[in-house]
C-alpha cells in the first residue's frame, strides 16, 4: 500500500524516482482505508534527508500509513530551509492533543551535552511523557534512545574514547521476538555516536530487556512495556553513502575522525561503500509496524492510551 505523505514533500519526488510507491494526501483522501497514523519528531540537522531515509523505509509495509512530522518549538533548525518547516512541520503543542498508532523519534547532534544542558530537554521530556498514553509504540533511535532510556528508566550514558563509526555486526538475543522475524543470526547495522549505555545498567532496570547487541558496538537494540517501547542505538535506517557523508564533512573540519569500518569496499574510501545492513534496515521497520503497531493499535486511534 503507498504512503499518505503531505502534498509537495521533497520525499515524494526522490522516492518516486526510485520507484517507490508514494501519494499525496488528497490522492490517499479518496481511498475508503483507516491509515495507521504515524508521526516522525526529527531532530537530525538535515531534516529532508532523514525524512527521505524514513519514509523510503516505511515505504516497504503493505500497510497504508498516513505520516505526520513534528518538531521542537525550543529549537530552530539552521540546516533546513525555514519555509519547508512551515509547511511540513508542527510543533508538538499543536498535536499533545492527537493519537498516533505509531511514533519515530531520531537521534540529535547533542551528545556531548548532559541532557538536561539540552536546549530542547523540557520540551522532550514532555513528548517522552506524552507518547506513553498517546502513541501505540514508539521507536527511538540513537540519541533520542539513549535519552529516553535516561528519562523513562535513569539510564546513564558513557562518554566513548573514540567514536563508534562504521557497520557493526548484531546477535538477536531472543529469535523468536516479532521484530526479529526473518532474520539471520547475525545482522549488521550502521552506527555514528560518541556515547553509549551499558548493558550493566540496563539489565538492573526489571522493565527493560536487551533484544540485540553487538561485540564490538555494545547494546543495540532495547525493549519495554511489551514493545510499545524500543530503543535502537544505531542508524538502521541510513542510506548507504551517509557515513560516507559524515566522514569527509568531519575531514573538511579537521576533526580527529577514523574510517568507518566495515563500510567502504576493500576499505577504500576511494571505492564506494559496501551495503550490508539495507536488509535487515527494512525488516526492523516493516516488523515493528506489523507486530508492533498494526497489531496492537485499537481500531479507533482516539482508543490509543
Amino acid at each position: 500500500m503507498p504512503l499518505r505523505l503531505p502534498d509537495g514533500l521533497p520525499a515524494i519526488k526522490l522516492l518516486k524516482e526510485e520507484n517507490i510507491f508514494v501519494m499525496g494526501r488528497e490522492r490517499a483522501d479518496s481511498q475508503d482505508i483507516r491509515p495507521l497514523r504515524i508521526v516522525i519528531l526529527n531532530l537530525m540537522p538535515l531534516k529532508i534527508t532523514t525524512e527521505t531515509d524514513l519514509v523510503r523505509l516505511l515505504s516497504n509495509s503493505p500497510l497504508q500509513l498516513d505520516i505526520h512530522l513534528m518538531k521542537v518549538k525550543a529549537h530552530t533548525s539552521k540546516n533546513t530551509p525555514v519555509e519547508h518547516m512551515r509547511a511540513f512541520y508542527r510543533d508538538f503543542e499543536d498535536m499533545r492533543h492527537e493519537n498516533f498508532d505509531g511514533m519515530i523519534i531520531t537521534g540529535a547532534p547533542v551528545e556531548h551535552l548532559a541532557y538536561e544542558e539540552v536546549t530542547y530537554w523540557d520540551e522532550i521530556s514532555d513528548i517522552f511523557a506524552w507518547a506513553r498514553t498517546h502513541v501505540t509504540s514508539t521507536m527511538y533511535i540513537c540519541w533520542a534512545a539513549q535519552a529516553a532510556l535516561y528519562s523513562y528508566y535513569g539510564v546513564p550514558k558513557y562518554p566513548l574514547e573514540e567514536k563508534m563509526f562504521g557497520i557493526f555486526d548484531q546477535h538477536p538475543l531472543d529469535a523468536r521476538l516479532p521484530i526479529f522475524r526473518g532474520f539471520d543470526d547475525v545482522f549488521r547495522m550502521p552506527h555514528s555516536r560518541h556515547t553509549e549505555v551499558r548493558r550493566d545498567d540496563i539489565m538492573r532496570v526489571p522493565e527493560l530487556t536487551i533484544i540485540a547487541e553487538g561485540r564490538e558496538s555494545g547494546v543495540s537494540m532495547v525493549m519495554a512495556r511489551g514493545g510499545r517501547e524500543i530503543f535502537v542505538t544505531g542508524h538502521s535506517e541510513y542510506s548507504p553513502m551517509t557515513l560516507d557523508t559524515e566522514y569527509r564533512r568531519d575531514l573538511a573540519k579537521g576533526l580527529p575522525i577514523k574510517k568507518p569500518v566495515n563500510y567502504y569496499t576493500d576499505d577504500n574510501p576511494d571505492l564506494p561503500p559496501l551495503v550490508t545492513w539495507r536488509a535487515h534496515g527494512n525488516l526492523i521497520f516493516t516488523n515493528w509496524l506489523n507486530y508492533y503497531v498494526y497489531q496492537e493499535t485499537p481500531y479507533n486511534v482516539e482508543d490509543i492510551h
